[in-house]
């Protein structure tokens, strides 16, 4: 069972960890405060899914209070009916049971409708998470938006408004890879506010920031496979000039 749910002070630990990675490569980079605001939010976002794995006392105090009132009125009415002499028939029955049903109406009602609202309060916090969660992963995208590794594999020139890339191949993709990593923690995050709170309009909205990040990540690692591959080209081009100048100029 313990490699069956995603353990909350993992996931942060892992976002910590990324934090001084990306400080340490990237020390004066947006990418570092976007890494230590999705650090501050798992901490709160763990706290809240813990929190809504759990009962909520003071709606459930609620709900054993309509219950008890229920109960005491079922017993004020019991006990204060007359027995003595008391027809048991059809009609007479029907009268007794009448403010008993009244009774049973309405704690049933005060009974669902506590227990709605505590539905209702745990899918609210659960959905503001994860709407702050989307909100960080189009922050990762911004991010990596800008960085072009076809400039670079294709040697184009640079045009007035080309965006500004002063990052070597080697540091643009490790620039890259952590953009991804961070996209995908978010997504970890969403996961483990759906494994805590299972709603079904939580759930569908997790899945849609996991969705969401999944792709944001393909993006990102078509820009690394870019750079990969302008490297190799790079690499081969000076070793195929150098075996036509042979066969050239013996």
């Amino acid at each position: 069972m313990a490699y069956s749910f995603l353990r909350a002070d993992c996931v942060i630990a892992t976002i910590e960890n990324l934090v001084f990675r990306v400080g340490e490569r990237f020390p004066e980079s947006g990418l570092k405060k976007v890494a230590e605001e999705l650090a501050a939010t798992a901490k709160t976002c763990a706290a809240e899914a813990d929190r809504l794995s759990k009962p909520q006392r003071s709606i459930r105090a609620g709900v054993y209070a309509v219950w008890a009132f229920g109960a005491a009125a079922a017993g004020w009415v019991a006990t204060g009916l007359h027995y003595d002499g008391f027809d048991w028939k059809a009609t007479s029955f029907v009268q007794v049971l009448e403010p008993a049903m009244n009774i049973a109406v309405l704690v049933g009602i005060g009974v669902l409708t506590l227990g709605r609202l505590e539905e209702r309060y745990k899918r609210a916090r659960a959905l503001e998470y994860l709407h702050r969660l989307r909100s960080i992963a189009h922050v990762v995208d911004m991010h990596q938006l800008t960085k072009d590794p076809y400039k670079k594999s294709l040697m184009l020139p640079a045009t007035a408004h080309s965006p500004k890339t002063p990052l070597s191949n080697a540091m643009l993709e490790r620039y890259l890879d952590y953009c991804s990593e961070l996209a995908a923690l978010t997504g970890k995050l969403a996961a483990l506010l759906a494994q805590s709170c299972k709603d079904g309009e939580v759930v569908a909205a997790a899945s849609d920031v996991e969705e969401l990040t999944t792709g944001l990540s393909r993006k990102i690692w078509q820009k690394i496979m870019v750079i990969g591959r302008g490297d190799h080209d790079e690499f081969q081009a000076p070793q195929a000039r150098g075996r036509a100048d042979v066969i050239i100029n013996p």
